[in-house]
């Protein structure tokens, strides 16, 4: 219908396990009191965090892409670029069917209360990523804007000095940043297989009608 999305009630991030102090208070300052953390069990057993006055909710998705390239570099293969965008798409293609679960108690979450949430994974990027398109496309953002707010990705994230330093870099330029091919494969597969946004919405996520009512009075502005 057009109402822009409200500023300030749900924001995507990477881990949040080296937050300064300074950073713990602007999320206190935002109102923050809400964090759902999409990574494997061992990232977030290796980064833990625990924030006062912030609710925190595991929703871990696996196997990661980093454990998905890893078992194919296990088999010999030297990777090159090539694989490592069909391994982000496959990696995406399963978040709409494997890791369903996560995203529908992501959205039971959001209807549950509107307290201001931080949702992320270890990048912020791929598992979040998703999750924030899911949102915006449930909310109905058109897709053009979804895909341009998650390709701001390359724009704001750095990769981590030192991380993946074992795989060429031909290979870490596709896995730290995103490509509008990833995302489309996820959205190509909720199209083809399960018919489209709303079918899988309502069958796969159990966000019906009412539920995407309730989500827009609480994450949009109200009608001018």
């Amino acid at each position: 219908g057009g109402r822009p999305v409200k500023w300030r009630r749900i924001f995507r991030s990477d881990h949040l396990a080296a937050l300064t102090p300074e950073d713990q208070a602007l999320l206190a300052q935002l109102g923050v009191a809400r964090a759902v953390d999409f990574r494997g069990k061992a990232e977030s057993a290796a980064y833990a965090y625990a924030l006062p006055g912030i609710a925190y909710h595991p929703l871990a998705i696996e196997p990661t892409v980093v454990q998905r390239a890893l078992d194919l570099q296990r088999t010999g293969r030297q990777l090159t670029a090539q694989d490592a965008v069909g391994l982000m798409q496959d990696t995406y293609r399963g978040f709409v069917h494997d890791n369903a679960p996560r995203f529908a108690e992501l959205f039971k979450l959001l209807l549950a209360s509107d307290t201001p949430t931080v949702f992320h994974c270890t990048a912020g990027k791929d598992r979040t990523g998703f999750a924030a398109a899911l949102i915006l496309l449930t909310l109905g953002v058109p897709r053009d804007v979804v895909m341009h707010d998650y390709l701001l990705t390359n724009t704001l994230y750095q990769r981590p000095p030192g991380m993946g330093s074992h795989a060429p870099e031909e290979v870490l330029a596709v896995l730290w940043r995103v490509q509008e091919e990833f995302l489309d494969a996820a959205l190509h597969k909720v199209d083809t297989e399960f018919g489209g946004l709303q079918p899988y919405l309502v069958d796969v996520l159990g966000v019906d009608a009412a539920a995407q009512t309730e989500l827009a009075g609480r994450y949009l502005q109200a009608a001018v």
